[in-house]
């Protein structure tokens, strides 16, 4: 098993090769984000920018604006703190740059509440032009990279990685669609009684473990802003749980309950995921038990759910 940020950086790599204006930044994590490793095979293309994040994002506008294809990398939780910055030299000026930020949600190992990006996604999809993407697995965030790599790019994207190995789940690395949902499995039954679960990031091969033996839809949604509508509108009739390691307020849980109250949907939202609360340092894994984002844990606040709307 490998880690979303393995996937980063070594596609990053690999895309490289191709486009000579690809260029990295770091802020003092490089070994951490593993844009290193773009600095290893370039050692012309990475700039260390020292611990100095909101130099760096200027920089990055900057640069983005003489055609350079931009990758900025720290942790979700320090990138996010430089908001203003962000919004003023980034979305504002609408540079084309990914700001990728690694070491999201709560499985970051032992360092605590103050590295875990708990509302990254809720606060960079607030910002006017700015693209989010959650990929779950090394092979998903391949696809993405590579895409950014390839794309030309109208618009800055946020990249969210996660800093634990996970199952893999996907084969095609070429199979990433900006705005666009996957579906894992379809329940099967009445279709007036079919449930669902929207999962992203590093928590979705939990779910698929948790719902393995449960009549219920299944979606991946990498791509946050813009959100797939019509999946949503598709399979949304009766319970729709929302699965994340991120903040329950303004995630994808969020984002999901804007769909359906736009689209006067009637169905009952059930958000899982990080309850407003400040998460203790801890082993990831019994982070999720606590919090209830391990697969069991998952797997019985859905049939608890459920069992709930039998009678």
């Amino acid at each position: 098993m490998k880690a979303t940020r393995d996937g980063f950086g070594e596609q990053l790599v690999e895309s490289g090769k191709e486009n000579p204006n690809i260029i990295g930044l770091s802020a003092d994590l490089g070994k951490a984000t593993k844009i290193d490793k773009f600095g290893e095979a370039y050692p012309d293309r990475l700039f260390e920018m020292g611990i100095a994040e909101n130099n760096m994002i200027g920089v990055a506008s900057g640069m983005a604006e003489y055609d350079y294809k931009v990758f900025l990398a720290s942790f979700a939780s320090f990138l996010t703190g430089k908001y203003d910055t962000i919004r003023c030299s980034i979305a504002y000026s609408n540079s084309p740059c990914v700001i990728v930020g690694t070491h999201s949600g709560m499985a970051i190992g032992k360092d605590g509440v103050t590295q875990m990006g708990l509302e990254d996604i809720s606060i960079m999809r607030s910002l006017p032009n700015m693209k989010v993407l959650v990929p779950s697995t090394y092979n998903q965030t391949k696809s993405i990279v590579k895409w950014l790599c390839e794309t030309k790019l109208d618009s800055p994207y946020y990249l969210r990685l996660g800093r634990q190995p996970v199952k893999e789940i996907y084969d095609n690395v070429d199979s990433f669609e900006l705005g666009k949902g996957i579906v894992h499995k379809e329940s099967e039954g009445s279709w007036q009684k079919h449930n669902l679960v929207i999962s992203t990031g590093c928590v979705l091969p939990d779910v698929l473990e948790a719902t393995k033996d449960i009549n219920i839809t299944v979606i991946d949604m990498p791509s946050i802003k813009p959100l797939d509508k019509e999946i949503i509108k598709k399979y949304a009739r009766n319970n729709v749980f929302v699965v994340e390691d991120h903040s329950i307020i303004g995630g994808l849980g969020s984002s999901v309950a804007e769909i359906m109250a736009e689209e006067g949907m009637q169905c009952r939202l059930h958000r899982i995921g990080v309850n407003d609360v400040f998460p203790e340092s801890g082993v990831p894994t019994d982070l999720y038990e606590k919090y209830g984002l391990s697969s069991n844990k998952i797997k019985e606040r859905i049939l608890n759910e459920l069992d709930k709307q039998r009678y």
